[in-house]
């Protein structure tokens, strides 16, 4: 067997078993990939997909351990070749980042930037959706970025704290919470529409937690992964908008008020999930320790090749570390 008829054996099961679209994934045409698909089960003596004439259907039951082998000797195969060129001071390749939309928009655009200064011969492959979706991506990402309020992000990963940030409240300068006095509350908040990240319809998340703690329920108008598209919703009068800290800078607007959100909302970490055993290659890593200064270079390096514990400092707040909304 080859690496290549692997490759192809584990495209056709992440293609929903669908031959052509395997094809177009790994650039090879379609009578070629199953040429090399015959020949492995030949080798093996046993077919690694259910049939229905020429269709696929699914997964044989032995085959289900080939493919989890396969994923596996595909995934050391690709640290064999990081390791080999950072050794050979090799700085050019396809850095590939998940992350969600305010990620991508008001915290990665800088230091891409400045990486790939650094790094002119490295291109860069940005997948932007939700956390679930990104979360999904991680195995073909270098690492991906994600928010949770303070709880260690569920995932197989590597889960690094990056920085801790703040909810806000943005609002037309007319709006009744904008003429409250004192700090608002959750209960204020529950008296009008809010516009806010998807995330905030499900049950379990830290703001339908918050809001039952205090026995009041959110009126959640609507909701977007895109803190642009927050605004453009609040300034039509819809929603009180609920979005991170970073999505607003330093504004001053003529038409919009930034209020701080109530103290009961608990505060939000960012972080870098790292495939496990993944070795990163040399541009990813500078790019990594960029969004986490406060951690050594070289302890972070140890502690992703195993060789030390997981032992983060405490992420700073966003604010601390200097930030500015980008133009």
């Amino acid at each position: 067997m080859t690496l290549t008829q692997l490759r192809y054996l584990v495209a056709i099961a992440d293609s929903g078993f669908n031959i052509t679209l395997a094809a177009e994934r790994v650039h090879a045409t379609q009578p070629g990939l199953s040429k090399q698909l015959k020949q492995l089960e030949d080798e093996l003596g046993f077919q690694l997909f259910r049939r229905k004439g020429r269709s696929l259907l699914g997964v044989a039951p032995a085959g289900v351990k080939v493919i989890e082998h396969a994923r596996r000797i595909l995934a050391e195969a690709a640290n064999i070749r990081s390791y080999a060129a950072n050794e050979r001071g090799e700085y050019r390749g396809r850095l590939r980042l998940a992350t969600t939309h305010t990620q991508a928009r008001y915290v990665l655009p800088k230091v891409i930037a400045d990486v790939t200064r650094r790094y002119p011969e490295v291109s860069v492959d940005l997948f932007v959706a939700g956390d679930a979706e990104v979360l999904a991506k991680l195995d073909e990402s270098d690492f991906a970025l994600v928010s949770s309020a303070g709880r260690v992000p569920e995932t197989n990963g590597l889960a690094i704290p990056l920085f801790r940030w703040q909810r806000v409240l943005l609002v037309p300068k007319p709006h009744p919470l904008a003429r409250l006095d004192g700090p608002l509350k959750v209960a204020d908040l529950a008296r009008y529409p809010l516009i806010s990240y998807e995330s905030s319809n499900q049950p379990e998340s830290s703001l339908q937690r918050t809001f039952a703690a205090a026995g009041v329920t959110p009126q959640i108008a609507m909701t977007a992964r895109d803190a642009n598209l927050i605004e453009a919703y609040v300034r039509t009068g819809l929603g009180a908008g609920l979005l991170a800290e970073m999505a607003v800078g330093g504004r001053k607007d003529d038409d919009l008020r930034v209020l701080p959100a109530p103290v009961e909302l608990p505060e939000c970490i960012t972080w870098a999930i790292v495939p496990r055993g993944r070795v990163l290659r040399e541009y990813a890593l500078t790019l990594l320790h960029a969004l986490a200064p406060q951690i050594d270079g070289r302890d972070l390096r140890n502690i992703l090749e195993g060789n030390l514990p997981p032992l983060w400092p405490d992420p700073p707040r966003w604010q601390a570390k200097g930030a500015t909304n980008p133009d």
